[in-house]
């Protein structure tokens, strides 16, 4: 449904207005959609985890984890931390892109002044050191509303007695769900016999259209039949032991020179598609019916062939 993220100094009041937030959106929403505020104290993260840079490091990712856990379209997930970094607030905004879920960033805004007040009267054993505190102002990265992964952005001021609840209620239940850009689309991973099926395909089909022109002229239309890997699969022979690929040659003599060539070509694109997940055409058919296919029709585009 929608990832909200708090933001704002270190003791600035976030965990109020989360839990507000969270109050609010129980009460309106449908019975079915869940609500859920993930924080440190949720995750053990205790204050100290702030002195040192390594440990935070260690915070944010568990505090990740956690996000990439629980984000679900049936769920309202508010995420209340600091949440300082912009890098930071970019990442869980494409998190929820990939999600299908709306976002929506809460700022809460009091001054340094205030916050080390606040700090300083804590007696819940969850304060931060002074010098901690300084040093977490100091690198805060004040959201925007002028760029994406922090729009729709509603600023609250500490001492706000009435927050823009339904407001945020609205952007997070009837706003806009961006679509996935590809950096944040799950590639899809090519099966592990991928380069096992194009090299027995393409080796096959070259000797094949070697022992076809050395059986007599090419020119129009031939079948060529190879020896299948994947016995029981779909292909277009009555004997699943065997594939059928169709291929139209030139009118002229070829070299195993020049095939060779050809299905190096093609082969190095493929290799790279084993790790990208598809080619710049598009998405790739792994079966061997599929590599027969395409690598027939580069053959006819290599040689010449009009189609």
């Amino acid at each position: 449904m929608a990832l909200i993220t708090i933001s704002g100094y270190p003791s600035s009041g976030k965990s109020t207005r989360a839990a507000q937030i969270h109050d609010f959106l129980s009460s309106t929403s449908s019975p079915q959609l869940k609500v859920k505020v993930i924080s440190d104290d949720d995750l053990a993260v205790d204050r100290e985890s702030y002195d040192d840079s390594l440990q935070e490091k260690i915070a944010r990712a568990t505090l990740f984890t956690a996000i990439t856990r629980h984000i679900a379209k049936d769920t309202i997930l508010i995420v209340d931390g600091m949440n300082y970094i912009k890098g930071f607030r970019y990442q869980l905004y494409c998190k929820a892109r990939e999600a299908g879920v709306r976002v929506a960033t809460v700022y809460v805004l009091a001054t340094p002044d205030q916050c080390r007040k606040w700090n300083d009267e804590r007696e819940d054993g969850k304060r931060y050191k002074p010098q901690t505190l300084d040093a977490l102002i100091q690198r805060f990265e004040e959201p925007s509303s002028m760029v994406r992964w922090d729009a729709p952005l509603f600023t609250i001021p500490w001492d706000d007695p009435a927050p823009p609840l339904e407001r945020i209620s609205d952007a997070v239940t009837t706003g806009i769900v961006k679509p996935p850009n590809v950096g944040t689309q799950i590639t899809p991973k090519a099966p592990t016999d991928a380069l096992r099926t194009l090299e027995h395909t393409t080796n096959a089909l070259v000797s094949a259209l070697m022992a076809a022109q050395a059986a007599g002229p090419l020119g129009g239309p031939i079948v060529l039949t190879i020896d299948s890997l994947e016995l029981g699969s779909n292909t277009s022979a009555d004997d699943n032991s065997v594939l059928r690929v169709r291929l139209t040659p030139p009118h002229r003599a070829l070299t195993l020179s020049e095939l060779q060539r050809l299905k190096r070509q093609f082969v190095a694109a493929r290799r790279k598609a084993v790790t990208l997940g598809s080619t710049e055409k598009g998405s790739v058919d792994w079966g061997e019916e599929g590599v027969g296919r395409a690598f027939a029709e580069f053959l006819e585009e290599g040689l010449g062939v009009a189609r």
